[in-house]
């Protein structure tokens, strides 16, 4: 190619890794019937009401949707009790994180977070030129003190995963707390929220509406895909202080949500049944996978997602292949370097059975070869 043509960030990125697709898995090994447990999708579906709204605006597929998104932001504001220009709505989280990395972080700015967490938040630093400052988990959770004495004249960022992926557990509202106390007024942190739903049913969850009113530069990111069902057609949003609104509308796209994906956002808003029902299932789902593991001594992290981390004592790389070879499709751990762990997301109860048995088959298949 001759002279490098591309970025200097772009050579230090590892693309993000999906979870695998079943269409992809029938093709491989020639299955049909798979049951997909790697990306925290909602087995219930989508929001019937946002099916129903879909439906109706398919004839204004010809028309751009509206680059304001106000009817969503409106609607929002209602239900946060806070106004359309403290709202930010993306393609799906994973923009809006690229979008505050855009707005926020000039080269050999440094940026802190958790290790392991979502994998974006770094990815999307260092292609700005910023510096990750990854901190190991302490006992499982956000290290505060250590993310506190890494603080210098050029920390710009500070990602809180909550409930963290890819461990489920939660920051106490001690804890942020704890960190928000500590924190210089001008570093902006980042409360990741995307499975919200699910963990506010813990009385310890964290207030951070009430962070945010009482320190401007705080973001709150939330989205549409998981207690929602509407992943595929991308929609997020942030909460922040309209200064940090402004600036970041300044680096978005013109059209960067579709109409089908606003109409959707908004009927989802008020279909209070799916949310319901969305999480009573996850914890009945949760309950029977712990069950299972207590019962056979797997040692994992208590969940407030709607997913389970799990040490099932064997290299995650050989249960994933051997669960795919039975139609499952799970999150073996080695993607974040911690080899016996297994990230399986909660399903129907009929799917979250079919992955205890299918386990269950390959521990026992491995105990007998003397694996374990």
């Amino acid at each position: 190619m001759g002279r490098n043509l591309f970025k200097n960030e772009v050579a230090f990125i590892k693309p993000y890794i999906p979870g695998k697709p079943v269409e992809e898995l029938k093709r491989e090994l020639d299955i049909e019937d798979i049951e997909k447990l790697a990306s925290n999708e909602n087995p219930l579906g989508p929001s019937k009401k946002a099916i129903e709204a879909i439906k109706k605006e398919l004839h204004n597929i010809n028309i751009y949707p509206d680059a304001n998104c106000t009817k969503l932001k409106e609607e929002l504001a209602k239900k946060h009790n806070l106004t359309s220009e403290n709202i930010v709505v993306g393609n799906g989280g994973e923009e809006l994180l690229k979008m505050i990395a855009q707005t926020f972080i000039n080269p050999r700015d440094e940026a802190i977070m958790a290790n392991p967490t979502f994998g974006k938040y770094a990815s999307e630093v260092m292609f700005m030129g910023g510096i990750v400052h990854q901190i190991n988990l302490k006992n499982y959770k956000h290290d505060f003190e250590t993310f506190i004495k890494k603080i210098n004249d050029k920390t710009k960022l500070i990602f809180v995963c909550n409930p963290n992926n890819p461990t489920g557990n939660i920051m106490t509202k001690y804890d942020i707390e704890y960190l928000v106390n500590n924190v210089p007024d001008d570093v902006v942190v980042v409360f990741d929220e995307a499975y919200y739903d699910y963990a506010v049913k813990n009385k310890d969850y964290p207030d951070t509406l009430s962070i945010l009113k009482e320190r401007s530069n705080t973001i709150i990111l939330r989205t549409f895909s998981k207690i929602s069902g509407i992943a595929a057609v991308r929609v997020g949003y942030l909460l922040t202080s309209k200064e940090i609104c402004e600036a970041m509308n300044k680096v978005k796209l013109v059209f960067h949500v579709n109409r089908l994906a606003q109409v959707a956002a908004v009927a989802a808003i008020h279909d209070i049944d799916h949310v319901k029902k969305t999480v009573e299932l996850n914890y009945k789902s949760m309950e029977i996978m712990e069950r299972y593991f207590e019962e056979n001594k797997l040692e994992y992290i208590k969940s407030n997602a709607n997913f389970v981390f799990v040490n099932v004592g064997i290299d995650s790389r050989i249960v994933f292949q051997k669960l795919l070879e039975k139609g499952i499709i799970i999150r073996p751990g080695y993607l974040w370097n911690w080899d016996n762990w297994l990230r399986v997301s909660t399903g129907t109860l009929e799917q979250t059975q079919k992955f205890i048995n299918r386990l269950d088959e390959v521990l026992r298949e491995n105990k007998k070869r003397g694996r374990v």
